[in-house]
This record gives structure tokens, sequence and C-alpha cells, in this order.
């Protein structure tokens, strides 16, 4: 059984999307068969991945609210063992629709069950906000990876993170883990740096 890892941050702009693109390929380099998921709006990991997300017929939108299985919509991408439940700009109106589905906080966990076994890592790309699609995101995970900018309004907002994932774990997702925080746009330099990543 595969292992799904959410990468969320509630800050944009940490490098949450490079990490997935970048993590997910060099999973499916390594032999592993990977599965990349964008539920980030933007769709950043799915142009990441070479894929324009402009010609996506359907997306993860049409996987959450019920119209389409995972499985209709996985494009398999010209990297090593990658593929992708790519996004596109509909996303943007799901949280409003999901909001009115029965166990809304679970469609994506449900979406996805059948592939679990087939997979051996699924990454998720969430979008920086606490809202419905992030909250999928965290429910249907066994990890959670925190990118975290070397940065003073990083410490800020992990306690709230770190408060929210208590929450979920609490309420819909007990298995849920914090796998760690990764630091990105470290620069051994910045002395600031080094006290953000003491502090943490």
């Amino acid at each position: 059984m595969g292992k799904t890892v959410a990468i969320f941050n509630q800050k944009g702009g940490v490098g949450k999307t490079t990490t997935c693109v970048n993590m997910a390929a060099a999973l499916g380099q390594k032999g592993k068969k990977t599965l990349l998921i964008d539920i980030d709006p933007q769709g950043n990991s799915t142009s990441g991945v070479g894929i324009d997300k402009s010609q996506v017929q359907f997306s993860t939108y049409d996987v959450l609210i019920g119209e389409q299985t995972a499985r209709s919509i996985m494009i398999e991408t010209e990297f090593k063992n990658l593929f992708i439940l790519p996004a596109n700009m509909n996303l943007a109106g799901a949280e409003v629709e999901i909001a009115e589905l029965e166990n809304r906080n679970s469609c994506l966990k449900r979406a996805i069950a059948t592939l679990v076994m087939e997979f051996d890592y699924i990454i998720i790309d969430c979008p920086p906000s606490l809202g419905m699609l992030s909250i999928n995101a965290l429910v249907a995970a066994d990890t959670l990876i925190v990118p975290l900018q070397c940065e003073y309004y990083a410490l800020e907002g992990l306690s709230q993170l770190v408060s929210t994932v208590r929450t979920i774990k609490q309420h819909y997702n007990e298995h849920l883990e914090l796998e760690g925080v990764l630091f990105t746009m470290y620069d051994s330099r910045l002395k600031l740096n080094q006290m953000v990543i003491d502090e943490v």
C-alpha cells in the first residue's frame, strides 16, 4: 500500500509546488511509481510536469465533485514512473461546491481510495490557504511535509499550522503525522536563516 504525503503550508510562496514537482519526479526516477495530485487552482504542478493546463478537459475539480473518477483523468507524464491528476482554473469554484456536499472533508480520500494500492507514493500539492481543498488533502494524507521559508514571519504561521493539523487529526484523520519541516530558500550566510531553523 502506497504512502500519501501532503505538501502544505497556509503561507504562499514558500516552495510547495517546487517541492512537490521535484520530489515526485525524483521518486519516479528512483523506480517508485508515483502519483502527483494537483489541487491548487493555480495549477502550477500541472504545468511543472509539462502539461498545458489550458488544454486539460477534466481536472481534480471534476473528481472532487464526483463527476469523474480519479483514474479517468489521470495523465502519464514525460517523467519516468510519474502520473498526475491535473488541475485547472475550475478548481477555484470547488471550495463553494464541496462545502455543500455530504462528507465534504473526505471527497479526495474516497476518490483516490483505489489508487492508493497501485502507487508507491502519492504526493499532494495543496493551495496556500486552509480551505476545503487543503482539508481534503490533509484528510487523505498519511503524512504532512511543511515547506518553510527561512524568514521571521514563517514562525508566526507555523504555530497556527500545527494547531490546524492537531484539529484535523482530532476530528477527521487520526492517522495524520507530521513528517517534518522542509527549510526552503536557505542561505547559510544569513544569520537570520540559522536563527529561524534553531527556533523551529
